[in-house]
């Protein structure tokens, strides 16, 4: 018998659309004219999915009871009766009762595919056995039913169920998901925007990987070497040499920029194992690829090029980041195309990135004037003419006759000009002079002498070692020409450089001291000011600097290695212009930095100056005034005229006292002098004392703090003036028919606080700025305070070790989540 499909619709969360979208197919194909029944379903009340269920066949379910408790399951044995061509089966990870025919609902499943039946069915991020420790530390919550990978792996179709994670709390707050009395506490607990999108992210990513797995299968199957770029893989090649950190970074970097990119990292050793590179560079490198999130591997191959190219096209590469050779210019000459050619001529449609590093050969550095040639190239010109010679003399020795004589001339002549041309005039003068010699005891009668027997002949050899001459001084003159046209675009280039760096800040200046360091072929660049050294770069040594150029009144630049010449002090000078320059632009960005904390407390002083001039009048004015009514004796006033006045008066002292506590409680927080006294506290000890000071009775909140909440550490007083102002302002901001909920719960190591009106609420764009010294958003009468409440509630929330935000309300208004540690959290930190 043919085994049956499955067919699985993986979710992020609860409520996204699983069973909803599974019902939705199931009427398609019934549509269709496929046999489609319902073996399972869970509605979980929601209307809308009820409400597809209407037209297909549900196969009834089966009672169990379990300890008294009536359980309902799928009917397996009806289903297999029935054999329909697709089975509806909601929730995969599910857990049957007892004494059942399997104990998982997955095995249930597995019936079903062998019997033929084609199986669509849901399951949630979270029940995934391999990732489900992963939800935990997410969410906090542990998930004991749990579905193995190997099952999900083995179905032919996996879906992930899509939705954003605002759409998903909006659909939340709307009641489509959990009954209302849940869904305070789901928002603030399971469903917060940073736990839907972690597990969205969750989701995703699995599935990528198992398509990735799938698609490896496909082309291994199929033979297929070309690359596909389904998604950026970054192959680093590393050698074991000090580059290998630079092309790790840059890799990484190279990954980030795409979506789901990896970072794979690559050593190639020979079977002998002798071509290993440093064990230690390796090892610290093979760490460094683990921080980035990457993976290390080894591969053994004689030749380097072809493994590292068979390694990409392995793992189906897009990039390969390979560094710089570090041989010289001249060893790449006389070797060969390097490891770095080979790999690009052989790598295909893998891009390969060639990165420079410190390490590489011929790195950046301003040509020495000096001699027109340099040293080595008169050494080479010099063992041309003592190698060449005796070779060319052996080949025309063979070859001599009576005629050959012009040739031989013309061919030793060639050698000059090729020694001039290669070592200058030294070595051409040599040459000319050995070759003359050569000539006259070689392959002229008589042979073997050295004799000058017309003058002509000696006029002959003079024309000789002036050929030889002028060749070399042109040379010598296009190769000095050469070397300064070298030196100026050195120097512009230096130059463009600096001029770049001065403004992008600091950094900008270690920049500037390494760049001049390899420039002047410095051994050490050291930028100081006074005995403090700013920046440095190569070795240091005080008592042997070699020359020091200030930097204005700033600083000074101290330079150790070899003397510069004049040109080069030249061009230092106008670098140490370009360095004073970009410690001027570092000094004005950081006395810009350091004048922002003034302009805040600027703006924070005129604002308190523009509140506290009305919101100390008015109470000074209605005690003064009250008190003054109390003093006139030429008015008679009656026992409840006095006793108004005299309420008058104690309440706009009183007005006035909250307002100065609130201003020196300010004042405290901006120092850093705040006193809290953290202690265990339970909740309900201060909300019910809150209640009291407000004269708030039952009838105006509801209350939701459960009985086995566990105690915060907290201040009893901070925390008391922080409840009552969320509670103040939750009744000033509701209206007349509304009610407050206040409500607690454990999460995470932490209880949550919520206080939720259903008042006008706050635009989302505003929340923060409710927290801000002196902000009322909207109020313009100045009747309701400084508008200090609710930064001083943020700033003795946040000195207790919580934190304080604003969410909307369900239905609408705003929320007020206090968060703060549980005793039991708080020791378990401290203890590690």
């Amino acid at each position: 018998m043919k085994r049956g499909h499955l067919r699985v619709l993986l979710g992020a969360a609860p409520g996204v659309g699983k069973t909803f979208t599974m019902l939705e197919e199931g009427r398609r194909l019934r549509d269709e004219g496929k046999d489609v029944v319902v073996a399972v379903v869970e509605t979980h009340g929601r209307a809308a999915t009820a409400a597809l269920l209407a037209g297909l066949e549900v196969i009834p379910r089966i009672e169990a009871a379990h300890r008294g408790v009536a359980l309902s399951e799928m009917d397996l044995n009806a289903v297999l009766a029935r054999r329909p061509d697709i089975a509806l089966v909601d929730e995969l990870a599910h857990t049957n009762a007892p004494h059942g025919a399997n104990a998982k609902r997955f095995e249930d499943v597995q019936v079903l595919l062998d019997a033929g039946i084609n199986v669509i069915s849901t399951i949630n991020i979270q029940h995934i056995a391999s990732l489900n420790d992963v939800v935990q530390k997410i969410t906090g919550v542990p998930q004991r039913e749990t579905v193995p990978d190997s099952v999900l792996r083995a179905a032919e179709t996996i879906e992930v169920v899509d939705l954003a994670p605002q759409a998903l709390r909006d659909r939340l707050a709307g009641g489509q998901v959990y009954p209302a009395e849940r869904v305070d506490a789901a928002l603030s607990n399971y469903f917060r925007i940073g736990n839907l999108t972690a597990l969205r992210e969750l989701a995703l990513l699995w599935l990528a990987d198992e398509v990735d797995n799938a698609l490896k299968s496909y082309r291994a199957e199929h033979g297929i070497r070309n690359t596909w770029e389904a998604r950026e893989r970054v192959v680093v090649t590393l050698t074991g040499g000090p580059e290998g950190e630079t092309l790790l970074r840059r890799g990484a970097r190279i990954a980030a920029r795409s979506s789901g990119g990896e970072l794979f990292a690559v050593h190639v050793t020979s079977q002998d194992g002798l071509r290993s590179g440093r064990p230690g560079e390796l090892a610290a490198q093979r760490l460094l690829v683990e921080q980035l999130g990457g993976s290390y591997h080894q591969v053994v191959s004689d030749d380097i090029p072809r493994g590292l190219v068979d390694f990409a096209r392995g793992i189906n590469a897009t990039q390969l980041v390979i560094g710089v050779s570090r041989r010289s210019r001249l060893s790449a000459a006389l070797t060969g195309p390097g490891i770095g050619a080979t790999v690009v001529r052989e790598s295909g449609d893998i891009d390969v990135h060639t990165v420079n590093h410190a390490a590489a050969g011929g790195r950046f550095a301003l040509p020495r004037i000096g001699g027109a040639l340099t040293a080595r190239r008169r050494l080479l010109g010099l063992a041309l003419a003592v190698t060449g010679g005796p070779l060319l003399s052996w080949l025309l020795v063979t070859f001599r006759n009576v005629d050959s004589l012009t040739s031989d001339v013309l061919a030793y002549q060639l050698l000059v000009v090729v020694v001039a041309l290669l070592g200058g005039i030294w070595p051409a003068l040599f040459a000319a002079i050995l070759s003359g010699l050569t000539l006259d005891y070689l392959f002229v009668k008589p042979y073997y002498t050295i004799t000058v027997a017309e003058p002509l002949h000696l006029f002959s050899r003079l024309l000789y070692v002036v050929n030889a001459v002028l060749v070399s001084v042109v040379v010598d003159q296009a190769a000095r020409r050469s070397r300064l046209a070298k030196r100026a675009a050195a120097e512009s280039e230096l130059l463009a450089t600096i001029a770049g760096s001065v403004f992008r800040g600091q950094d900008a200046l270690q920049a500037l001291v390494v760049r001049t360091r390899e420039a002047f072929h410095l051994r050490g660049v050291a930028l100081k000011a006074g005995d403090s050294t700013l920046y440095c770069d190569g070795e240091i040594d005080n008592s042997a600097a070699i020359a020091a150029v200030s930097i204005g009144d700033r600083a000074q630049l101290q330079l150790f290695g070899t003397d510069l010449a004049a040109s080069e002090r030249r061009l230092l000078g106008v670098i140490a212009t370009q360095i004073d320059v970009a410690l001027e632009h570092s000094d004005l960005t950081r006395s810009a930095q350091d004048a922002k904390p003034l302009a805040e407390a600027d703006r924070l002083r005129t604002a308190l100056l523009a509140a506290v001039g009305h919101d100390l009048r008015r109470p000074l004015a209605s005690a003064t005034a009250a008190v003054t009514g109390l003093r006139w004796d030429d008015i008679h006033l009656t026992a409840t005229d006095r006793d108004e006045l005299l309420s008058t008066a104690e309440e706009s002292l009183a007005s006035l006292a909250d307002l100065v506590t609130n201003l020196l409680d300010v004042s405290r927080l901006q120092a850093g002098s705040l006193a809290v006294n953290l202690v265990p506290t339970a909740i309900d000890d201060v909300v019910m004392p809150a209640l009291d000071e407000l004269k708030v009775g039952p009838g105006d909140v509801e209350l939701d703090l459960p009985s086995q909440l566990p105690p915060v550490l907290a201040d009893h007083g901070l925390l008391l003036r922080v409840i009552v102002n969320l509670l103040s302002n939750a009744i000033r901001f509701s209206p007349p028919d509304g009610r407050i909920l206040i409500s607690a719960s454990e999460f995470a190591g932490r209880v949550e606080l919520r206080i939720a009106d259903q008042g006008p609420g706050v635009p989302p764009e505003r929340r923060d700025d409710i927290f801000v010294p002196f902000q009322r958003l909207g109020d313009t009468d100045n009747t309701t305070g400084l508008g200090l409440g609710l930064a001083l509630s943020k700033g003795f929330v946040e000195g207790m070790g919580g934190t304080i935000e604003a969410d909307v309300t369900p239905g609408g208004g705003l929320t007020m989540i206090v968060s703060l540690p549980t005793v039991d959290a708080s020791a378990q930190e401290v203890a590690s």
